[in-house]
């Protein structure tokens, strides 16, 4: 899909390297359709570097999208240059009218910290409510899909004895859900993250269906409301070298870290990454636009709700 991107933002030149199609909002304003509009809530600390992963995933099917990168008004990023952040980010004050095709909303490096200690939690949580009546469907990811799960069901999240580090074998509960269309029976997801969800806690929830797990990670996704709302506790937008810095990150650090599972080449940290991953999250995204977004959207973006 055609991305409708701002004009010189870096992931363009990034992408064009690695032969993605993308095109900038000059170019995108002579084509005579309806693009799909996105938000994406980047809560990452590394703000470029997430950026490129998810359009990196969003490109290359059949239509135009045209993107809104959003950032909270109460945090100051302190990884990305300010001028990055006027220039390409929107508050929530600026977009709270609008009505989106698709939102995807970010992890964030605050899973140890309790939900309501999170020094933005007031104002995720109201675009978390907005998102409800204004976006077609919505991708939590990693401590977003955390933080989505114990807002609006009241799922808490739990300590792991380690950080869970590594790209994990998954299976499919419902193989007949089209967020799998494509998919082998069994595929891989890079984790990172300290907490965890449980499946005895969502089972309690008749609003929840668990639609993949995975024996080392855990549960991976769930949804609820019809597709309207999926939320994924791995990171299938990871680029090859993601863990990689992660580890290397975490070691400089003094930090008690064990080298990233299953994702070195024969399990040394000298050799380069074996990625695993590529197809799934391919798939996983294109599928998400076409049959939960595209497919059910409304033609004019105001009768969303």
């Amino acid at each position: 899909m055609p991305l409708n991107l701002p004009e010189k933002i870096p992931a363009i030149e990034i992408l064009k390297e690695e032969n993605i199609f993308v095109i900038d909002s000059l170019k995108a304003s002579k084509q005579d359709i309806r693009p799909l509009k996105i938000v994406i809530l980047n809560l990452m600390p590394i703000k470029i570097t997430t950026e490129t992963d998810l359009i990196r995933l969003l490109s290359n099917t059949p239509l135009q999208i045209e993107i809104d990168f959003l950032k909270i008004k109460s945090h100051t990023s302190k990884n990305t240059p300010i001028e990055h952040m006027m220039t390409f980010y929107k508050d929530f004050d600026g977009i709270k009218t609008q009505k989106y095709d698709g939102m995807i909303i970010t992890g964030a490096p605050v899973e140890q910290i309790p939900f309501e200690k999170v020094n933005y939690w007031n104002e995720l949580t109201e675009i978390f409510d907005w998102a409800r009546t204004h976006v077609t469907s919505t991708l939590y990811i990693c401590w977003a899909a955390q933080a989505g799960l114990y807002h609006f069901y009241g799922i808490p999240k739990y300590p792991l004895g380690k950080k869970l580090s590594g790209c994990y074998k998954h299976t499919v509960n419902d193989i007949k859900n089209p967020i799998f269309r494509g998919f082998d029976d069994e595929f891989f997801v890079p984790h990172s993250r300290y907490t965890e969800i449980r499946k005895e806690d969502m089972q309690k929830v008749n609003e929840l269906t668990i639609l993949s797990e995975s024996a080392d990670a855990g549960v991976y996704m769930v949804t609820a409301r019809n597709g309207r709302e999926f939320f994924i506790t791995g990171h299938s937008e990871y680029s090859p070298y993601t863990l990689d810095s992660e580890y290397r990150r975490d070691l400089k650090k003094g930090l008690p870290i064990d080298m990233p599972e299953n994702y070195y080449r024969d399990n040394d940290p000298a050799n380069k990454p074996l990625v695993q991953w590529r197809s799934h999250a391919n798939l996983l995204f294109s599928n998400w636009l076409n049959y939960f977004v595209y497919q059910e959207t409304p033609f004019n973006i105001l009768d969303i709700n």
